[in-house]
């Protein structure tokens, strides 16, 4: 099934895509390669998830936040590519989780938005490589952040 149609069978809606917080492009398309820079946790009504994971924030609260960022990463991709049907697959999900230093689950945190993608673009499509670190401070105090690579048809 085509990601577009898989959008509206799983019942996702798109955010609106965020504008940037600095000077940057949220999706840059070279060849056959869509990079995006990183994505923060954006909710339906527009604010963001902060918090340290392990402090402020549990690791449930924390994967819903990635998925989040994950929704947010496809509203870029929609924007700048017209569809989310030109995805051929996910190459490439690199996560950063703001958390305590004695935190040690940030694979599972990150889970939240590659299970997403798994979901839009299933099992085969959707997963690729991926690193997941814990970090000290995120933009904005951000929960996490997130940024992905993706094979696209030129």
């Amino acid at each position: 099934m085509r990601p577009e149609a898989r959008l509206s069978q799983l019942g996702l809606q798109l955010p609106p895509v965020s504008k940037p917080k600095g000077l940057y492009r949220p999706v840059l398309v070279l060849g056959n390669l869509a990079h995006t820079s990183g994505h923060l946790p954006v909710r339906p009504d527009g604010t963001l998830v902060s918090g340290r994971v392990g402090v402020e924030l549990d690791q449930e609260a924390a994967a819903a936040a990635a998925r989040l960022a994950g929704l947010c990463i496809l509203a870029s991709l929609r924007a700048e590519l017209g569809s989310l049907d030109r995805v051929r697959r996910v190459v490439k999900v690199f996560g950063m989780v703001q958390c305590d230093a004695d935190f040690r689950a940030q694979p599972a945190v990150i889970n939240g938005a590659s299970e997403l993608l798994a979901e839009v673009f299933g099992a085969e499509c959707g997963i690729g490589v991926r690193s997941a670190v814990g970090v000290a401070a995120l933009p904005l105090g951000a929960a996490v952040e997130i940024e992905a690579v993706f094979e696209i048809d030129a």
